[in-house]
């Protein structure tokens, strides 16, 4: 922290922290901008910091039908990592995690990123193999990947359950040391005051109702705050993704699903590392200020709502008690539900769309949050340029009509099979 940030801290307290001066500005919709995206949350809000601070766009507006950060961005569990088998989707998620290792700096707003550690527990034989063929993939490309086996893990994490006769023995672990987690509201926060600090206009409250086009153009939103015109429009609304796409008149490969999170009461230092136990659908981590955060899968049923229901809620909590017994004894405090946009080979998409001057981000499974800065900035490209960055270009919406599929469901608990 800067002298003269402690000194401005100082001065808040003497007075009370009263009248603090907005973090970003909430200006009235402009008639026109050259890019309009819509969803406030954290790959529209890191898309316009891109957008306005590497690309020459001219005006560029954000849309978001609540508050900023009131979607997905801040109903998740924090992971950040970059472990994936194919080339086409480890592309787009390390050049992520190199920018998650600098976020904090470059956004001059901590974001508590933390490179904890993500280990991935093997149940089977199968397992074993599918994850060391991963590990080889990883270090192929020049990504970190570590094989643990269970005498390792024991020396890490003493809380995980290594007993040889239960349902699913541990056969070792698959660890990328550089992942880790952040704080989701943190990340929104400085996206949103540096894409402000750049002259991105934030607009809340401005919910999409309709769009105007002139053939394979849209010319313009239509908004519960009026008109805009635009001369590029940006979707970036998760699970929402469908229902913007009807009114733009095509449907897009995806499915919304609830996906549960919990967390629990605070306790001494327990989980060390983000740890994922594929065979039960569970993971968990520990926050800075200790409470847990453990989730499983997909509530199975479509749906746009923000909550889940209770067969998800004890199946959790089955599968937590298996890998980490101790947590029986504590309160579950709260839990809440995030909407996934599932594509259907478990990957994103960050393309063109059909239409002449709309582009999409949408499809991020089970892998939206720890995409954050790396989907901005390829999203921020492709948009600019027209075209997309090799980071991204296998991600494309095309890849549905020509087989050419990245089935990877995200190294995490299987998504529903379509």
């Amino acid at each position: 922290m800067s002298r003269y940030s402690i000194w401005k801290l100082i001065g808040q307290a003497l007075r009370g922290h009263q009248d603090w001066s907005p973090a970003w500005r909430n200006p009235e919709p402009a008639r026109h901008y050259d890019v309009v995206i819509v969803g406030g949350g954290g790959h529209g809000l890191a898309t316009a910091f891109y957008l306005a601070k590497h690309h020459q766009v001219g005006r560029i507006a954000v849309l978001e039908k609540g508050w900023l950060g009131g979607g997905n961005i801040g109903r998740n569990t924090t992971i950040v990592r970059s472990n994936y088998l194919l080339p086409g989707n480890s592309k787009m998620y390390e050049k992520s995690l190199k920018l998650w290792h600098q976020l904090s700096q470059e956004l001059n707003f901590n974001v508590m990123f933390s490179a904890r550690g993500v280990l991935n527990l093997a149940h089977s034989d199968a397992q074993v193999d599918a994850h060391v063929r991963r590990g080889n993939s990883m270090r192929l490309q020049g990504i970190d990947a570590e094989w643990m086996t269970p005498a390792d893990i024991a020396r890490e994490m003493p809380c995980i359950n290594l007993d040889p006769n239960m349902r699913f023995p541990v056969f070792g672990g698959l660890m990328q040391r550089r992942a880790g987690n952040a704080r989701h509201d943190a990340v929104a926060w400085g996206f949103a005051r540096g894409a402000d600090m750049m002259g991105v206009d934030l607009i809340q409250n401005c919910e999409v109702t309709g769009f105007r086009r002139n053939g394979g153009e849209v010319t313009a939103v239509e908004t519960t705050r009026g008109v805009i015109e635009c001369g590029k429009l940006a979707l970036a609304v998760a699970g929402s993704t469908t229902t913007l796409t009807e009114k733009l008149g095509f449907k897009v490969p995806i499915e919304s699903h609830v996906l549960q999170a919990f967390v629990s009461e605070s306790v001494k230092p327990l989980v060390n590392h983000v740890v994922t136990y594929g065979a039960g659908h569970f993971y968990i981590s520990q926050t800075n200020k200790g409470g847990l955060i453990f989730g499983g899968d997909l509530d199975k049923y479509n749906s746009y709502a923000q909550r889940g229901n209770l067969p998800l809620v004890d199946h959790v909590l089955s599968a937590g008690v298996a890998m980490v017994p101790q947590i029986s004894r504590l309160r579950m405090l709260r839990s809440w539900g995030g909407i996934m946009d599932m594509t259907m080979d478990g990957s994103p998409i960050i393309d063109k769309a059909p239409l002449d001057n709309v582009y999409l981000n949408c499809g991020w499974c089970y892998g939206g949050f720890k995409a954050t800065p790396g989907s901005g900035w390829c999203f921020a490209h492709t948009i600019a340029n027209d075209a997309p960055h090799p980071f991204n270009e296998e991600l494309s919406l095309r890849r549905f009509e020509t087989g050419y599929l990245l089935d990877e469901p995200g190294n995490g608990p299987t998504p529903k099979q379509h």
